[in-house]
């Protein structure tokens, strides 16, 4: 769809095609021929789009459940006679829309995207947020839903995943075992959570086998069992920035993405108009989001913007055919406003018709949906600013430092700097220092703010402390730089992923590049146009950037990948503010990155089984303890 936005149909064809290639035939294989044969329209091929979409009206007439509006010229119910290619065509597309929207009206109006649910946070344990942050989300969500702590959990990766491949060596038992305990991600006993767990009377399991749903590199499933036999599965993806998403539960397909108090109601088929009359009187409900119906039984999803009343469970299971409910509270900011802008084009538009910089704008956007003040929004982006400041000292200082493959090299990088002993030196070396050094405490399991994820947190402290250095920055115009930062992340996390099980390391550590650049044009005085342009030609040069961490581990490349996506950000500013006309703008910068990111092998995102990392130095580097 974002290469048809973007008017490149021969690429978008092939793309359908591969959908259409797969070996079922449902709706997507019906919307993928019809929009194959639209495509070969525009490319003013009649003939062969006539053939596809004769394949996919001989597929519409027997697809279960999908009910596609004909024309208002046509009798509802019957098949319509269509004569014309692009008639045929529009019906493809109405068909297709319809369902998009369907499933958009499934997920509610609390799924959202705010600067410090998705992108510049959360404050973390390294190394990873996809599986330390991703996971201690999963874990903690899910000792909610079971009610209580469990006494045995088995966690299963599919072995064509990321998780399996790397969940000891970034974390992720760790995150999983925290979560359960219901800790803290900051907590000091992190690195300690599994043997915690054990010690107190959970039994943990880890196990690789293939998953039938497995529609996310880092998919989970998780079969609990509480101490008087209660049994709880879950299907959980850790989607990447330490964001995620419940597909199942119990069986039930559900969207749960922790930005809500989330109630689920199992129920005796025709005992829902009673649950949802009883359940709407309450204050701040809003559902069901969700009614899904099998087997004589029916599932209810109720949301919330506040926390759920004392009484509220016991008053629902007393309700006639209740069978069993699942809760859990958020685990992130809570929407309470609407967005002020949905893409770059709008957040450019309304910084310039209201005179704002890019990230004045982000500001009045993430008060606006969070129901914040001004001044408790700054005040939250400081805390994490000193965060970031107290990564790089810890990192320079070398205290705590204890990776798995590399020594410490930042602090001697810096003081060579210093000392005149490299080519150069200056802003960019001082600024890829210091992303280094964030990245030492990351890789340590030390605490960090994922910006956007914990693989890149290095880029933007670097860039930032270097540039307030030199520039003598004052704190708020370091928090609206961040915000402009945050911005950019916005827009890339709203059209893209920060997962490089998905798309690479070019939406981890290039998303914090383009961010970074973003950031440097907001501190300096440049427009938000300006701010928007330096980041995405960030972007155009960080496009196709595999994650090939070696052995599983993100210190190789990924400290260098830091440092010099930092330097690089002043570069790219520098461009900007100096005259370079960007052609591309930002948006289809980002459709592009990820459209790139979905052609690569998974072999090249975050397995551990292409470029360096198989490379014999990489394989038989010593691990360090």
């Amino acid at each position: 769809m974002q290469l048809y936005e973007l008017g490149q149909y021969a690429g978008a064809f092939d793309c359908y095609q591969k959908v259409s290639g797969l070996p079922k035939d449902g709706l997507e294989k019906f919307a993928a021929l019809g929009w194959m044969g639209l495509l070969k329209d525009l490319l003013g091929k009649r003939t062969e789009a006539l053939e596809y979409y004769q394949e996919a009206l001989k597929l519409f007439y027997n697809l279960p459940g999908v009910r596609l509006r004909p024309y208002s010229s046509r009798q509802a119910g019957k098949k319509p006679k269509l004569r014309f290619s692009e008639e045929i065509g529009d019906l493809m597309i109405s068909g297709y829309q319809q369902e998009a929207k369907k499933e958009k009206n499934k997920r509610g109006k609390m799924e959202f995207t705010s600067i410090f649910n998705d992108v510049v946070g959360p404050v973390m344990r390294g190394p990873s947020s996809s599986h330390t942050a991703g996971s201690y989300r999963i874990g903690r969500m899910a000792r909610s839903l079971l009610g209580e702590e469990p006494v045995r959990v088995v966690f299963t990766f599919d072995p064509q995943g990321s998780y399996a491949k790397t969940y000891k060596e970034q974390g992720a038992d760790l995150g999983f075992a925290a979560g359960l305990l219901g800790w803290e991600i900051t907590d000091a006993r992190f690195p300690e959570a599994v043997e915690s767990a054990a010690r107190a009377g959970i039994d943990i399991e880890f196990t690789v086998a293939p998953l039938e749903k497995a529609e996310h590199p880092n998919s989970v499933e998780i079969r609990l069992t509480g101490p008087a036999g209660k049994k709880l599965r879950v299907l959980a993806q850790s989607v990447g920035g330490g964001l995620v998403n419940f597909k199942q539960i119990n069986d039930w397909d559900v969207i749960l993405t922790g930005k809500a108090w989330d109630v689920f109601v199992e129920l005796e088929r025709g005992s829902g108009p009673q649950v949802v009359a009883h359940v709407q009187s309450l204050k701040g409900i809003v559902g069901p989001s969700q009614e899904t119906s099998r087997h004589g039984e029916t599932l209810l999803h109720f949301l919330s913007k506040s926390s759920l009343e004392d009484d509220f469970l016991a008053r629902i299971r007393a309700l006639p055919g209740v069978k069993n409910i699942w809760t859990t509270p958020p685990v992130f900011y809570v929407q309470h406003g609407d967005a002020l802008f949905q893409n770059s084009c709008e957040m450019v538009a309304k910084a310039r018709s209201q005179g704002l910089t890019l990230g004045q704008v982000a500001l009045e956007n993430e008060s606006a949906l969070l129901g914040l003040s001004r001044n408790e929004v700054m005040e939250e982006m400081l805390r994490r600013w000193a965060v970031m400041r107290s990564a790089v000292e810890q990192g320079l200082r070398g205290e705590k430092v204890r990776m798995q493959l590399l020594q410490p090299s930042a602090a001697r990088i810096f003081q060579a700097e210093a000392d005149g002993k490299v080519a150069v030196g200056g802003l960019h070396t001082k600024a890829a220092a210091r992303a280094m050094a964030s990245l030492h405490l990351s890789n340590s399991r030390g605490v960090v703010c994922a910006a956007p994820t914990g693989a890149s947190s290095g880029v933007i402290p670097g860039v930032l402390i270097t540039l307030a250095e030199q520039r003598n920055l004052s704190l708020e115009r370091i928090a609206l730089a961040l915000f402009a930062a945050g911005a950019v992340g916005l827009v890339i996390v709203g059209r893209a992923t920060f997962a490089a099980e998905v798309a690479g390391c070019q939406v981890e550590i290039g998303a914090a590049g383009a961010m970074a650049a973003a950031a440097v044009v907001e501190a300096v005085g440049g427009s938000a146009q300006q701010a928007a342009d330096a980041a995405a030609i960030s972007l155009q040069n960080t496009m196709g950037s595999v994650c090939d961490l070696v052995q599983g581990i993100c210190e190789i490349p990924c400290h260098t990948r830091n440092a010099v996506a930092a330097a690089s950000a002043f570069v790219c500013a520098d461009l900007i503010l100096g005259g370079y006309v960007n052609p591309i703008p930002l948006d289809e910068t980002v459709a592009a990155v990820f459209s790139v990111g979905k052609m690569l092998p998974r072999e090249l995102r975050c397995t551990s089984l292409g470029g360096i990392a198989v490379t014999p130095s990489a394989q038989t580097l010593p691990r360090l303890g």
